[in-house]
């Protein structure tokens, strides 16, 4: 059996253009930090490694699961979208400039830390990067939190987040942490600024009372 994320796990990706509150479990990632404007060259790169590795981990768990036979539920799974964790150093606009981030590419349950590690030793001697050594293999998990489908250009983002934080406020909710998730379901460089489909979520708590 193929293991594909748009079938198995459609609770995590189905999300609309109306916010929703959903509650994110622990989830694991290869992930890459970086700093700056998501349209220098640097992001692409550090894009390219992550995706490097992760096709070699899908390659090196079908190779392991073929030879494995009928031992092996799941033979094979496709590749999880690309996600960034976004934060502005500081408040106000948006300077792209100063905006730190985190990219990631979720990985399913059974692929385990080791298998990560075989993968990156194959895929440094097949397709040399120095960023590789950035790359780490960790957990996350988001918790309770609004999310909302955003379709349109990434600059247009702001409309989006203005529904969130308007459904927060009239549920009595506000942001936990100071960064926010997106998911990117569609690839930029093939579909048009207009149809692009992004996931948004940021983490949020219940509002505290306000002190007597």
């Amino acid at each position: 059996m193929k293991y594909e994320w748009k079938k198995q796990e459609k609770e995590f990706y189905r999300a609309t253009t109306t916010p929703a509150l959903v509650t994110m479990p622990m989830q694991s990632y290869i992930m890459i930090n970086g700093k700056g404007n998501p349209n220098d060259a640097d992001f692409s790169s550090r894009v390219a490694a992550l995706y490097s590795l992760a096709y070699a981990i899908k390659m090196g768990y079908k190779a392991a699961a073929t030879a494995a036979g009928d031992s092996k539920e799941v033979s094979d799974f496709t590749v999880y979208p690309l996600e960034g964790v976004w934060t502005q150093q500081r408040d106000g606009d948006l300077v792209k400039e100063e905006l730190e981030y985190t990219i990631m590419i979720r990985q399913p349950n059974f692929v385990t830390e080791g298998m990560v590690c075989k993968a990156m030793e194959a895929v440094k001697k097949k397709k040399p990067n120095p960023l590789y050594a950035e790359i780490r293999f960790a957990t996350m998990e988001d918790g309770s939190c609004i999310e909302i489908l955003h379709i349109g250009a990434f600059d247009d983002e702001p409309v989006s987040f203005l529904k969130m934080d308007q459904f927060a406020e009239k549920h009595h909710l506000e942001r936990s942490k100071r960064f926010h998730r997106e998911i990117y379901l569609n690839n930029p460089g093939r579909v048009e600024k207009s149809k692009l489909k992004t996931i948004l979520r940021y983490a949020v708590r219940k509002t505290r009372p306000a002190p007597l």
